[in-house]
């Protein structure tokens, strides 16, 4: 078997044969009337009327020898079969053709519509030109690019390969497409806000630090979807903001998590958590009927049915249920004991980080849909306190198939607890916590300013990822990846 520089190598050669033809083997431009889907669509008119057509696309396939070869064009919609004749084509142009053209070429063609005898609908081809000579082959068409890495790395291999692959993006698209009318259909105003901060808020997680030269100064790549901005928004009189944008979060990889995501996040001035929770089961039960067609979906063997009813479940019940532990009683020493039992590793020894993970743990056997409610204060330093019960904050947290698929809060507007509770946030991350969050009082100070009430909810990738039954990385078109060595 030739090398992948060997068989460069004879590409080369092939390149050198259509240039001394006097063809440009990368043209700016070549003849394209129509692409395939079309062509197919409009076959029988041009069939009957014998006008010649262009067409262009990708050779996916070449079969035949001598006085006839079978050409499979594919352009990302559709394919199309041309049919290059010895008696039909200049015969200087069908000579080139056989001896300097390759499968993973972008070729024009021009020529009449017909059908095979074996009834195929086809180009007659009578000319034909270069669009981009390809210097290297595709992938074996059986196996395709077997290392999962490669694919990933190579996506656009991937993509000419595997046309099931490119669905996956269109419905991505059609998600973010529906959710960006489900809010402005709500009189919800669709906004911007920095990616670079001078602190992270809006969660807790690592970020990305870089350097702003102008300002000789440090700042972050946002780990949340403006939360804290929008918030401003709302001080400032905006009733109703949503923003869909990019966030970054300096952390491990796996199946649910990447460093660079999509999220959307809504704030709704006058309304609180329950709000938040009703408003957001129509949003995903419209996005799982409109991009998906159904409702009900098996998710990492969970059954899941989002047109079912939502169970409330209780934060610290979970838990207890589960593992045993009285979160409000447990100690620090008692809740690592128990994660050793359980062989779960642990980051992190002080009680927030504890908490989360049992939490954690407990999380992935909850089939869902389901709202986690009643999280414990520590755990919730945005949100503000249940009336009933100030250890515990009017959050919820959407559960599907073990994973937490959206998070949202009654937001805490009241500046004192604030930054009573960004001062323990300070505390953590002084005892070395690198997931606290970080203080920003410039935002306390617009607090003192006064913001009505208001729901805050978040949802991002890891919706779509679900829904698409695909590992997160699976569903981007190009993660991050390591460099090869």
């Amino acid at each position: 078997m030739a090398s992948l520089e060997e068989l460069k190598t004879t590409r080369l050669h092939k390149l050198d044969l259509i240039k001394k033809f006097g063809m440009d083997p990368y043209p700016a431009e070549v003849p394209r009337d129509h692409c395939l889907a079309d062509a197919r669509k409009s076959f029988a008119d041009y069939e009957k009327s014998g006008k010649a057509v262009n067409l262009a696309g990708r050779i996916m396939a070449i079969r035949g020898q001598g006085a006839i070869m079978f050409v499979v064009l594919e352009d990302g919609k559709s394919t199309f079969q041309a049919v290059f004749k010895k008696d039909v084509l200049d015969a200087k142009l069908f000579e080139l053709f056989t001896s300097a053209v390759d499968i993973g070429d972008l070729l024009s063609v021009t020529g009449t519509m017909f059908k095979t005898q074996k009834g195929e609908e086809s180009i007659l081809v009578t000319g034909w030109t270069m669009a981009a000579k390809s210097l290297l082959p595709l992938p074996e068409k059986w196996h395709g690019i077997t290392d999962p890495d490669e694919r990933l790395r190579k996506r656009y291999l991937d993509f000419i390969m595997e046309p099931e692959t490119r669905e996956i993006f269109k419905k991505r698209a059609a998600f973010w497409r529906m959710a960006r009318k489900f809010f402005e259909e709500r009189d919800f105003l669709e906004v911007e806000t920095p990616t670079l901060e001078v602190t992270t808020g809006g969660a807790e997680a690592r970020p990305f630090i870089t350097h702003h030269n102008d300002y000789d100064m440090d700042v972050y790549l946002r780990i949340s979807v403006g939360e804290l901005w929008q918030k401003r928004l709302m001080a400032a009189g905006f009733p109703k903001t949503f923003e869909i944008g990019r966030a970054y979060r300096n952390e491990g990889t796996s199946p649910e998590h990447a460093q660079e995501f999509t999220n959307l996040e809504f704030y709704w001035s006058y309304a609180d958590y329950r709000d938040g929770m009703k408003l957001a089961q129509e949003l995903y039960r419209k996005l799982a009927t409109e991009v998906f067609g159904t409702t009900k979906f098996e998710v990492k063997g969970h059954n899941v049915d989002l047109a079912a009813e939502w169970p409330t479940i209780d934060f610290s019940e979970e838990i207890s249920k589960q593992t045993g532990v009285d979160i409000a009683k447990a100690t620090e020493k008692d809740m690592m004991a128990k994660l050793s039992d359980l062989k779960v590793t642990y980051d992190g020894t002080n009680k927030e980080r504890l908490i989360d993970t049992l939490w954690k743990y407990c999380r992935k056997n909850i089939a869902g849909p389901s709202f986690l409610v009643n999280h414990p204060v520590i755990v919730a330093p945005l949100a503000k306190k249940l009336k009933e019960d100030p250890s515990k904050v009017q959050e919820f947290q959407i559960i599907i198939a073990g994973s937490e698929i959206g998070k949202g809060y009654s937001e805490l507007n009241d500046p004192i607890d604030q930054r009573a509770r960004f001062e323990e946030q300070a505390k953590l991350i002084a005892g070395g916590d690198k997931e606290a969050m970080m203080p920003d009082y410039e935002f306390v100070e617009m607090l003192e300013h006064g913001m009505p009430p208001t729901c805050g909810f978040g949802f991002g990738d890891r919706l779509f990822a679900t829904l698409a039954g695909k590992p997160l990385r699976e569903t981007q078109m190009f993660p991050l990846m390591r460099p090869r060595k």
